[in-house]
């Protein structure tokens, strides 16, 4: 029990800064794309609109899950930062892609329709499951 304890002890300062530098990279995912949309989803959330909520929900998840991936599968921290940004950029790039796919998706979320909501939040989750495979290898 002594070694577990031991180990993990020892261990806590690199799971301290992975942890921080996922979260920071995350962070940083989430405000470029809040930035990317053509609507204020922020603006839209706090007056109520769930189809909005819903977008950015499944904008977060789809950030995190190939960051997940990298994180579970770096060696080192700069291992760690560099497939971090290159699946948040590969994610950014497919939600961009989808966006001008569906020319009218933000007016849809501005109003509230929850059918154009699924279909965003579904693709970015798929495209976030393909690229954290792809990170995994």
């Amino acid at each position: 029990m002594e070694d577990i304890l031991l180990t993990a002890w020892r261990g806590l300062p690199v799971f301290m800064v992975h942890s921080a530098a996922s979260l920071l990279i995350l962070i940083a995912g989430i405000a470029v794309y809040v930035r990317i949309t053509r609507h204020d989803e922020i603006a839209l959330i706090r007056a109520g609109n769930t189809a909005a909520a819903l977008s950015l929900g499944g904008a977060m998840i789809g950030l995190s899950l190939p960051l997940a991936f990298s994180l579970a599968a770096s060696v080192s921290l700069v291992d760690l930062l560099v497939w971090g940004v290159v699946g948040l950029l590969f994610q950014l790039a497919a939600f961009r892609l989808m966006d001008m796919f569906l020319k009218d998706l933000s007016e849809r979320i501005e109003a509230g329709e929850m059918g154009a909501a699924i279909i965003l939040v579904s693709f970015k989750l798929a495209t976030a499951i393909i690229n954290a495979a792809a990170i995994a290898g």
